[in-house]
């Protein structure tokens, strides 16, 4: 009888292991192909006042070339707002440097934050005071642009007739632990998320956001109510995203990889605090939501790849379906990459990126049920 149980329980796992990973596959191929319809070269170089946002805390080893970056933009109309969230270095040095030779630079001083507040979303929400452009754009001070940047974003918006895009920046690895943990994000609007369903339903679930880069109206950011809408969210720039559409706004999700580029963690623990953080907040904080994601991701994303190794040895009748679950995912894997413009070998960290993947979200849980919260730009945040 137990046998019985166990061949049936086999069965299934398998045959829902091929479908999983046949839907992962293809739902990669379509969300590229989506991304490459629809994100439009610039074109637009004059137009609506685009105003440039930036929180800045603790950034001088940054802030010099990503404003330089900004600073030369083919784009005619635009300002560029930043804040000084209260550093400890000489970030505002260097900002009123900056300020003093280029009247587009405008510089503020942060506020202390208050306790209903995380850092980035108050940073950010006492730009909103001073801002008089047409359209956001929201980026970071750890990114460079090509000076094709603000062009983009203002012709994507208009182009596609959109209230705010968003997409995938060129991420930069230098250390093999960046490179096996930070292309997680990658992986919900990778191939989890249909990307093209955003454009049909009403659904928020199906809207996301990278907060390196995201510009929307400003009419539209006033109506969701601004930064108040997630201002205690660590991942505010999904939550942005969703509460745009919530409110009947168009969102898309593009790649702007050609026209921004990011180092966004410098090494593999870094990396771990700055992604682990959003995982347990992206669920709503929900244990058993985390722990049924988890334990998915755990038999159909990680489990087969030891699993091929005990099927060979084994001699499994199921090792040829294991074999081709696990092409599947690395090809799946290298197109992601590829569509990236990434070193196509990342593809083959796959296994590696799931079982830090589920590392950071027991990490994630533990810090937050815990009370330890994170420390992120010195600052305690749970």
């Amino acid at each position: 009888m137990l046998d019985s149980v166990a061949d049936f329980l086999t069965y299934i796992y398998h045959h829902a292991l091929i479908i999983a990973t046949l839907y992962f596959f293809v739902l990669s191929l379509a969300n590229h192909y989506e991304m490459w319809r629809f994100t439009l070269a610039p074109e637009i170089f004059d137009g609506p006042l685009v105003s440039v946002r930036i929180p800045a805390r603790t950034e001088e080893k940054n802030i010099d070339r990503c404003l330089d970056s900004l600073r030369n933009q083919l784009y005619k109309n635009y300002e560029i707002l930043v804040i000084n969230d209260n550093s400890t270095d000489d970030t505002l040095n260097i900002l009123n440097r900056i300020a003093a030779a280029d009247s587009r630079v405008r510089v503020f001083n942060g506020e202390p934050l208050p306790g209903d507040w995380f850092g980035k979303p108050f940073a950010l929400h006492q730009l909103s005071r001073h801002a008089k452009g047409e359209i956001l754009l929201f980026t970071d001070a750890d990114t460079l642009h090509n000076p094709t940047s603000i062009s983009w974003a203002v012709t994507n918006i208009t182009g596609l007739k959109a209230d705010m895009v968003s997409g995938y920046v060129g991420q930069i690895f230098l250390s093999f632990g960046e490179a096996a943990t930070v292309p997680l994000m990658f992986f919900l609007t990778g191939f989890v998320i249909p990307l093209f369903v955003n454009r049909f339903t009403k659904l928020s679930f199906f809207s996301s956001a990278v907060g390196q880069y995201i510009a929307i109206r400003h009419s539209v950011f006033k109506d969701i109510g601004g930064c108040e809408s997630f201002k205690k969210k660590t991942s505010e720039d999904i939550y942005m995203a969703r509460c745009v559409k919530r409110h009947g706004y168009q969102t898309r999700f593009l790649n702007v990889s050609e026209y921004v580029k990011c180092r966004m963690y410098k090494g593999y623990h870094a990396a771990v605090e700055g992604i682990g953080k959003n995982i347990f907040d992206f669920f709503g904080k929900s244990s058993i939501l985390l722990l049924f994601v988890a334990l998915a991701v755990f038999f159909f994303l990680f489990f087969p790849f030891p699993l091929l190794f005990f099927c060979i040895a084994r001699a499994s009748p199921w090792a040829f379906q294991i074999i081709i679950v696990n092409i599947l995912y690395t090809l799946t894997w290298i197109f992601m990459f590829l569509g990236q413009r990434l070193n196509w070998w990342y593809g083959l960290l796959w296994p590696l990126l799931f079982f830090n993947l589920l590392y950071m979200a027991a990490w994630s849980w533990f810090r937050t049920i815990s009370g330890r919260g994170f420390v992120w730009k010195d600052r305690v945040v749970s």
